[in-house]
């Protein structure tokens, strides 16, 4: 039921923007593009990623890598970057200087309050490939995920919403995975959208060039916007009720591809036109001079989980606890089962063995008179006994030949007792 209801009202929200468009575009009010490939052979290459890396702003700013192309961000040791609208006119936004091509871009992200305010997330091409997050003010159930190929705006039915947990009261993990067959979002770990490149206009509007990331916030609700654009932003925005202010933790990067620089090989703008220079890129001779460590830990990826997520992992933990001590008591008593199998089997075993013994005792008891008669025949004679596994301990005056004393007597004395070597073995056990 959850199920349907959250696709009903992802449904509703994208024909809501669909219908919106008629009077003009939204959601691309910070994509631009200095150069188009498609329209020139002369514009400048691509500086390369070329590697993994994860930006933790509650660290640092990273200026060689990172630039602010509108606004201020201020940056706190605990919640990160901070991105704020004061007044009207601000938009800040922070773009990296590298490109990927192809990769994963994770973005730990607190959605600004208030109507009207987008907090956005966008990688976007030189030629105006575009992959999306969108997170409105007025909106505290909804994420927008979107994409465009080539700046093709005649339409905006890319775009579907899809359920998150409070984004303007908690950090949540905002994930887009990219490769030359399909673009997945995920929301805290779970795939909530797959694009497969045929499913974009046969291909052809489907996101393939190289992209640097940009991270901002704007408002969408500005009167001077369009009506399309203000209706899907939830409406106008109030600038003095803000503040608002959207919080970045960190964003981890990884580039599919490796190398310098990418460079656009035509006009066609297909991924199989992009030539890759060899060598180390700008970025990673950058972030290697860095005088800290940047790279994130686990403890501060949970730490930076919304209360829901820690409890079903916690949960998930129990779980799995209970499932060690549920397998761990059945071993136990299906070894102790069959230790007490063993026991009786061993028990059997010794009662048998010692019947065998009073019995052997008893011939052998029958056997010694005579040999101790046989013993008082006088010194120097010896009886050697019956070289089974009985040991003999005999005393009297008459002194046995030599060898092993377990089978020779010792005089007249006869027999006073003997440990036979099966009732030793019997006895060794217990």
């Amino acid at each position: 039921m959850l199920t349907t209801r959250a696709s009903l009202v992802s449904t509703l929200l994208s024909l809501a923007a669909l219908l919106s468009t008629q009077n003009g575009l939204f959601a691309s009010a910070q994509t631009f593009t200095a150069c188009n490939p498609l329209n020139s052979t002369n514009c400048p290459t691509d500086p390369a990623f070329g590697m993994n890396y994860t930006f933790d702003f509650t660290d640092k700013k990273y200026d060689s890598v990172w630039n602010t192309t509108a606004g201020t961000i201020i940056y706190d040791d605990n919640a990160g970057a901070e991105f704020t609208i004061k007044q009207r006119g601000d938009a800040p936004e922070i773009q990296s200087t590298f490109y990927i091509f192809f990769g994963e871009v994770e973005v730990w992200l607190k959605a600004a309050m208030g109507q009207g305010v987008v907090s956005s997330i966008v990688l976007q091409s030189d030629d105006l490939d575009e992959v999306d997050w969108e997170l409105i003010g007025g909106n505290d159930s909804y994420v927008e995920t979107n994409y465009f190929g080539k700046g093709n705006t005649t339409s905006f039915d890319r775009a579907v919403w899809y359920p998150v947990e409070k984004p303007q009261e908690n950090f949540h993990n905002y994930t887009t995975r990219w490769t030359s067959e399909s673009i997945e979002w995920f929301v805290d770990g779970a795939l909530v959208r797959t694009l497969n490149a045929s499913e974009a206009n046969h291909g052809k509007n489907f996101p393939q060039t190289p992209m640097n990331v940009r991270v901002g916030i704007w408002a969408g609700g500005d009167e001077a916007n369009n009506n399309g654009t203000i209706e899907w932003a939830g409406g106008l925005t109030d600038y003095d009720k803000g503040p608002y202010t959207m919080y970045v933790s960190s964003v981890r990067v990884t580039d599919f591809s490796t190398g310098a620089e990418y460079k656009y090989g035509d006009k066609t703008g297909s991924w199989e036109s992009i030539q890759i220079t060899n060598g180390t890129s700008q970025a990673a001779t950058a972030l290697a001079s860095s005088s800290k460590g940047t790279i994130q830990t686990a403890t501060q990826r949970f730490n930076a989980y919304p209360t829901s997520t820690k409890i079903a992992i916690f949960a998930s933990a129990g779980g799995a606890l209970a499932l060690v001590l549920v397998l761990i008591t059945w071993c136990c008593v299906r070894q102790r089962r069959a230790g007490r199998r063993e026991r009786e089997i061993a028990d059997a075993e010794w009662e048998k063995a010692h019947a065998e013994v009073l019995s052997h005792r008893a011939m052998q008891g029958q056997q010694g008179q005579g040999q101790a008669q046989m013993g008082q025949m006088g010194p120097g004679v010896g009886y050697r006994g019956i070289q089974s596994s009985v040991a003999f301990v005999g005393k009297g005056s008459g002194n046995g030949g030599g060898g092993p004393q377990d089978y020779y007597g010792q005089g007249s004395g006869g027999m006073k007792g003997y440990v036979s070597v099966q009732e030793r073995e019997v006895g060794r056990r217990f």
